[in-house]
Order: C-alpha cells, then sequence, then structure tokens
C-alpha cells in the first residue's frame, strides 16, 4: 500500500522542474518544499489510510 501510495506521488520529484520550465524566475527551493509539505502530509493523514480502510472493507 505504502509504495504505491509513494509511486503515485511522482509531484516530490516532477514540481520543481515543471516549475522552472513554466516561471524561469520562480524560486525552485519554494517549490519542492510545497510539493514535498502538501503532498506528503496530505499522503500520511488520508491518502494512505483511506485506501487502505477501503480495501480492508472490500476485502471483509
Amino acid at each position: 500500500m505504502v509504495l504505491g501510495m509513494a509511486s503515485a506521488s511522482a509531484s516530490y520529484i516532477a514540481t520543481p522542474a515543471a516549475t522552472r520550465l513554466a516561471l524561469p524566475v520562480a524560486n525552485a527551493a519554494c517549490s519542492l518544499g510545497a510539493a514535498l509539505t502538501l503532498t506528503f502530509s496530505f499522503n500520511i493523514v488520508i491518502g494512505i489510510p483511506l485506501p487502505a480502510a477501503m480495501a480492508e472493507v472490500i476485502n471483509g
């Protein structure tokens, strides 16, 4: 479950590169920090427990 969630969270890697291409004057450190703060927190609080609970309900 955790490996699947980590694999689905490619924004950790893609966000700084996309920001640098779209906004050349943007601070890459801020975009990486925002991606890690928002996405990682979401995955820990909702993104891992919710699918795990749904799988448990479905599988009995």
